[in-house]
């Protein structure tokens, strides 16, 4: 599974334009609603400042705005053409954008109230420094919180969930997104990813308290948080 840098960039650039639409089919609609537990999680203070990492298309940061209009929002890509897609949305001018390495921030110390991504670490070569430059630019009292899949648990279900991601997410990438093998690489990248256990171990290694998770869809989506 190649998690270089480059190749990643290149392969989401090329799948932006129906990124969020496969997002929705993947996760059945429910990806919605999982953001906004993220955010009701972050819970920025009023005038405060919010940083969303590996925005994507947008859909967190806009979120974000619509939820807290008084918080001055900050959204952030590695990919440029995934900030293109969301420079086209409405809400877009409430947000400052910009092209950013999630493993190099580009922002001082202790700049934001609260640090927020969505499917950022698993597709990251250094999660624990991904997690190390949220906590150095987020305020002390503030939270990061992430939202990633994690590999299924051990059930009855797990099952028709690899069929599910090993089979049917390849196929709608293919047909959709006329790009199999980006979604072939996104289901690897959950199967091989951490469990909940060792997402918030990372997070306390990078200096997070009070840390916490709760799981979504049959224990596959994992929202984690702590505070600095």
């Amino acid at each position: 599974m190649n998690k270089d840098p480059k190749t990643v960039q290149e392969m989401f650039g090329k799948i932006a334009g129906r990124y969020d639409f496969m997002n929705t089919l993947m996760t059945m609609g429910q990806d919605q609603s999982w953001r906004r537990f993220v955010l009701k999680t972050a819970n920025p203070p009023q005038n405060g400042s919010l940083l969303d990492v590996a925005c994507g298309t947008g859909p967190m940061a806009l979120m974000a705005a619509a939820m807290y209009p008084s918080v001055k929002i900050t959204a952030v890509d590695f990919t440029e053409n995934m900030v293109r897609v969301a420079l086209g949305r409405p809400g877009c001018e409430k947000i400052s954008w910009g092209i950013a390495d999630g493993l190099a921030l580009p922002f001082p110390d202790a700049s934001f109230d609260a640090v927020t991504s969505g499917y950022l670490i698993r597709n990251v070569p250094d999660p624990l420094k991904a997690f190390q430059e949220q906590t150095r630019v987020l305020k002390p009292g503030g939270k990061v919180v992430c939202l990633d899949t994690c590999p299924p648990p051990d059930s009855i279900f797990k099952p028709a969930i690899m069929v599910h991601m090993k089979y049917v997410i390849p196929l709608l990438g293919q047909v959709v997104a006329k790009n199999r093998s980006a979604y072939e690489y996104l289901p690897d990248t959950t199967a091989n990813f951490m469990n909940p256990r060792q997402l918030i171990s990372l997070m306390k290694q990078a200096g997070l308290k009070n840390i916490g998770f709760r799981q979504f869809m049959f224990n596959t989506q994992t929202v984690a948080w702590g505070t600095k």
